[in-house]
This record gives structure tokens, C-alpha cells and sequence, in this order.
């Protein structure tokens, strides 16, 4: 940075009340103050703890990607100087030749599951559908000669994955289903009127199924004012549910019958057999309104940014992804426990 930048920006940063400091080792150190309030470096990476980690993934993947093809590499290229043959004719000899034709009945098949989902005309199509096929055919075979080679040579991996960011996720007092002291809890952050959210319920409902006594499933309040500013209240009903010990019968019944109104949080307590009276007392101090906001506040500090959100001990995954993207985390997290 030139004098007159540097300048500038010392300006800049003493009109605005804001001092810099420098490069901290410590997260508990400040990374800036403002008005003599530090903002420390654990203040920064806290929300932004997933978004990192998904970047250090990607870079993993990428790398990962990089030293497998070069591995491969290298396998055929020991391999082909020990047959005295160029790779290109390995590869003819081991591959291309010992692959079959795709036939007229595998493009017919695979044209008429697809065909809604095809542009263009019907020969274009076909014709392509025929190079794919035939493409994966040659990758299979191209995989399994490498796995023979491989399993022949010594191939010692040293890359290790990123660490799996953990958040600290409070679940002290919010409802939960399952064991108290399962091995695996999955912290979900929901909005009652996120079509996602309730796509989501029979994955969960799926997962408890499957891994009966290791999973607390744990809710917690996170309603989007911007996308869907009545849901707010149907968070606060839940709780008020709660007290009466039916927070998950009213859970399911908000999502049953979504999208629910405030004013119908009435309809669904009858349904789910609450106290009427106590119900409608507890919902006329807006008892829980504070409580929500908090939820709301503790996840976005966590890294939720759109619902839903799970961490699955700590883990974040987010959206409605399919049933294995949950189990390769609980496998991996049951591998780990006791």
C-alpha cells in the first residue's frame, strides 16, 4: 500500500470508531475493535465455521481427484513398459477390446425412461445416448484393469481429509426424540411453512427407523421472517404445545397440514388433544416470542443460513438431502463413539 493509501485508510478507520490490530494466534485475541469492543478472531470464524470447511473440502476433492489420476498414471505406465507396449496400446489390449458393443435394446431401454427429459430429435438423440453408454461401459472396464493393477503394486495414500467442522449446537431444554444419551444427536432447524422442511420429515422418521436407540433427534426454531413471516407464531404454538407434553404431535400435525396461519394454531391444538384454555393463555403473553428469537440468533451464529439445517454432532448438512448423505455421517460418527 502507497503513503496516500495507507493515509486514507487511517482516516478511514478513525472516523468510522474502528482500530485494527495485528495478526492474531490466538482466537480469544482481537482481530479489530470498535469503540474499544474487540471483535476477535473467534467472533469471525464461529458463523463462518461450515462455509470454511466446505471450501477446505473442495480444495481436498480437487486434490484427492489430481493424485488418483496420477496414480493411475503411473500404474500404466509401469505396466506398459514391463509388457514393452506404448499406454495407448495397453489400453486397446485390456480395455477397448474386451468391451462389447452396446446394443440396440440398452438405447431403446434407456430412450424410453428418459425420453421426457431428451431435447432434440429422436435419431440425435438415440445417437448420443449410444456414445454415453458405450463411454460408460469403456470407464467400468478402464477402472476395474486399474484396480487389478493396483491391488498388484503398492500404493501407500498419505493425504488425509480436512477435519470435520464441528459447531456448538445447545440442545439444553429444546424437544427430542430418542435416547437422552444416544450416541448420535441431530440438531434440526426448521421453519413450520419450508416445504423442505417438511420433504425432510421422512428422511428423519426413516433414519430413526434405521438406527433405533443411536440417534436423539433435537428441534430447534428457525423461521424466515423474509420468506415466510406467519410461521413465526406457529413456532411460539409448538412451544406452548410443549408444556403439555405434545410438541411433537403438533410438530407433525403443523407439517401435515401446511401452511398453517397463526390464526389456526387453535384448530391444531383441538386436533392434537391440548388444554384449550391453558393453550390459549400461554399463546396471549407471547411467552415464547423471545425464545424463537433466540433459537433463531444461536443458529445463525452456528452457520445456518436456510432451513433445513441439521447437525449431526455438530456436523452440518444443509437442505433436504437424500437418506445416505445422513447415514454416511451417523455411520461415521457411530464408528467413532464408545
Amino acid at each position: 500500500m502507497n503513503r496516500k493509501l495507507l493515509v486514507a485508510a487511517l482516516i478511514l478507520l478513525a472516523a468510522t470508531g474502528l482500530t485494527v490490530v495485528g495478526h492474531a494466534a490466538d482466537k480469544a485475541e482481537p482481530l479489530a475493535e470498535v469503540d474499544g469492543v474487540a471483535i476477535t478472531a473467534e467472533d469471525v470464524e464461529r458463523p463462518l465455521g461450515a462455509a470454511l470447511t466446505r471450501l477446505q473440502e473442495q480444495m481436498y476433492s480437487l486434490k484427492r481427484q489430481k493424485m488418483e489420476a496420477i496414480i493411475a498414471e503411473r500404474l500404466l505406465a509401469k505396466e506398459a513398459a514391463k509388457r514393452g507396449v506404448t499406454v495407448p496400446a495397453l489400453l486397446d489390449a485390456e480395455v477397448t477390446s474386451r468391451v462389447g458393443l452396446v446394443t440396440e435394446q440398452e438405447v431403446e431401454t434407456f430412450y424410453q425412461t428418459n425420453k421426457d427429459r431428451l431435447q432434440g430429435d429422436e435419431a440425435s438423440a438415440r445417437a448420443q445416448i449410444r456414445a454415453y453408454l458405450q463411454a460408460q461401459i469403456l470407464a467400468a472396464r478402464r477402472e476395474a484393469f486399474l484396480g487389478t493393477l493396483r491391488a498388484q503394486a503398492t500404493v501407500v495414500v498419505h493425504m488425509k481429509p480436512p477435519p470435520a467442522f464441528r459447531a456448538e449446537v445447545a440442545v439444553a431444554g429444546a424437544p427430542f426424540k430418542g435416547p437422552a444419551q444416544a450416541p448420535v444427536t441431530i440438531v434440526k432447524f426448521e421453519d413450520f411453512h419450508c416445504p423442505f422442511c417438511k420433504t425432510a420429515q421422512a428422511t428423519l422418521a426413516e433414519l430413526e427407523s434405521r438406527y433405533t436407540g443411536k440417534v436423539k433427534v433435537v428441534h430447534r426454531d428457525f423461521p424466515i421472517d423474509q420468506l415466510h413471516p406467519q410461521a413465526r407464531k406457529l413456532h411460539e404454538a409448538a412451544r406452548c404445545a410443549n408444556e403439555q407434553g405434545k410438541f411433537w404431535a403438533y410438530h407433525d400435525a403443523l407439517y401435515a397440514r401446511m401452511p398453517v396461519k397463526p390464526e389456526e394454531v387453535k384448530t391444531v391444538a383441538q386436533e392434537v388433544g391440548l388444554s384449550l384454555p391453558a393453550f390459549e393463555q400461554c399463546m396471549a403473553g407471547d411467552k415464547y416470542q423471545a425464545a424463537v428469537q433466540k433459537d433463531v440468533e444461536e443458529g445463525t451464529r452456528a452457520g445456518v443460513t436456510g432451513t433445513p439445517a441439521f447437525f449431526i454432532n455438530g456436523r452440518l448438512i444443509e437442505g433436504a438431502q437424500p437418506l445416505e448423505s445422513f447415514a454416511r455421517v451417523i455411520d461415521e460418527e457411530l464408528a467413532k463413539a464408545p
